[in-house]
């Protein structure tokens, strides 16, 4: 059995760069790796704190007005082979109706690529 079995919603590679903001901070945590209705895979650049929750911010590429705000809890993070930088997987757990909408809308777009 594949790895995406496993999953509930397809991982939409991502070929621009994403950079992610924590609302709170304002800091730019990291940039996306890969991307889904229910969490994103980001490469950070700092360390987080495991099991925590965190309201990020990001703009998907070619969607005008398409910035989303989005709680999410991370599931597991591992140092990457570049110093100083860590890949990390979240889960969303709150977002607005209208940012899922365009998030799912971006990730099925035609012409997507998958992990």
């Amino acid at each position: 059995m594949s790895t995406r079995e496993h999953r509930r919603s397809p991982r939409r590679k991502v070929t621009d760069t994403i950079l992610v903001s924590d609302t709170m901070t304002e800091d730019v945590v990291g940039r996306i790796g890969n991307l889904s209705d229910g969490g994103m895979l980001l490469m950070a650049n700092m360390s987080l704190n495991d099991d925590a929750l965190y309201q990020f911010r990001f703009r998907l590429p070619g969607i005008e007005g398409a910035e989303l705000e989005v709680g999410a809890h991370l599931l597991w993070c591992d140092r990457a082979s570049t110093p100083g930088q860590f890949w990390a997987g979240f889960r969303f757990i709150s977002m607005t109706d209208e940012h899922r909408d365009r998030l799912h809308d971006w990730v099925d777009a035609p012409g997507a690529a998958y992990d």
